[in-house]
């Protein structure tokens, strides 16, 4: 049944996959995507729980790789998961772990199970996570790795030359982090991996909407934005304790001081926080060339329906549904 189903997900004229956010992005609508924290568990009603938080308002869930080197459920066992329950995941994929065989493996099977969209990341070093002592791979890097997809997809081949009988219907994304310096240079990387094979990407968190303007005002000069969708990271802070630890130790995460001053003036922090992202989606969409926003909400997933309500920025009328392979689970 499974088969079949995935079978008759035609691809539309123009797109190069049947996803959702694909077909959602192309018809010129604001999307909402969202990461879904994985769990360390054996237990996929955990992974069910988690997206049906999501998928009320979310047009595509991320399926994370072991993002801060450390160890969860993997990201290909979670879209299995969440294509068999009908919602539409992104998987994403870190080269830290894996060499470029498992990796090809690894996408192939995930478009065999329905998988229409992938986000291609370097990773970050084992250094960061709680298993120092493990063995970095690293053999593509994040554009290399956009590079290899698309030749499966396009060209129908591994990267030995080696035929593939029924390539990937694939949806290429990447990372962006307008925020991380030198800031001179990120539209010139963004470049680089839309020439690579990129056709979305999502940014680090967003907490200074001018600099946001400012890297978009260079973006729309090089014409970028007609070449790929940027889908911008936002997410809630918790507190100003929080929000100060994330500036000091979350790369390429800036928060400016008057949000943390904000939030400690504020009688109920973790509430406030959740205004600030209210505050900041409105903003965010109001920049042209912006596609979306990719909430990242650790620890707070309750209220990602909450705040993207709250904001306005959803037409619950135009999401597109996906077929659910299982019932009772469909998003």
């Amino acid at each position: 049944m499974i088969a079949t189903l995935l079978s008759n997900r035609e691809v539309p004229p123009g797109h190069s996959s049947p996803g959702r956010l694909e077909r959602a992005l192309r018809a010129g609508r604001f999307v909402v995507t969202a990461e879904l924290n994985p769990p360390d568990s054996t237990n996929p009603e955990e992974v069910y729980d988690r997206a049906k938080v999501l998928s009320e308002v979310c047009d595509a869930i991320n399926a994370t790789d072991a993002s801060g080197a450390h160890c969860h459920m993997s990201s290909v066992a979670i879209c299995a998961l969440l294509t068999h329950a009908g919602y539409s995941p992104v998987l994403q994929i870190s080269c830290r772990d894996r060499n470029r065989i498992a990796i090809q493996g690894d996408v192939l099977g995930a478009a065999a199970m329905g998988v229409s969209n992938v986000l291609c990341l370097t990773g970050d070093g084992v250094q960061t996570g709680d298993h120092p002592e493990a063995k970095p791979v690293f053999d593509l890097d994040s554009i290399s790795l956009l590079q290899t997809l698309r030749t499966m997809r396009d060209d129908g081949k591994f990267l030995s030359g080696r035929k593939i009988t029924s390539p990937p219907r694939i949806f290429l994304g990447a990372a962006a982090n307008p925020f991380a310096p030198p800031f001179e240079m990120r539209p010139l990387r963004l470049a680089k991996k839309i020439e690579a094979g990129a056709q979305f990407v999502q940014t680090q968190y967003c907490f200074d909407v001018p600099m946001l303007k400012t890297y978009m005002d260079r973006v729309r000069d090089m014409g970028l934005d007609e070449k790929c969708f940027i889908i911008v990271g936002i997410g809630p802070l918790a507190s100003a304790k929080t929000a100060r630890w994330i500036g000091k130790n979350v790369p390429g995460v800036h928060i400016p001081e008057h949000v943390i001053k904000r939030l400690e003036g504020a009688k109920d922090q973790k509430k406030e926080g959740r205004q600030i992202c209210v505050e900041i989606i409105q903003e965010v969409k109001e920049i042209q060339g912006v596609a979306g926003i990719h909430v990242m909400a650790y620890r707070q997933e309750e209220f990602v329906s909450e705040i993207i309500s709250a904001s306005g920025v959803l037409n619950y009328e135009t999401l597109i549904r996906e077929p659910a392979a299982k019932s009772g689970k469909d998003s």
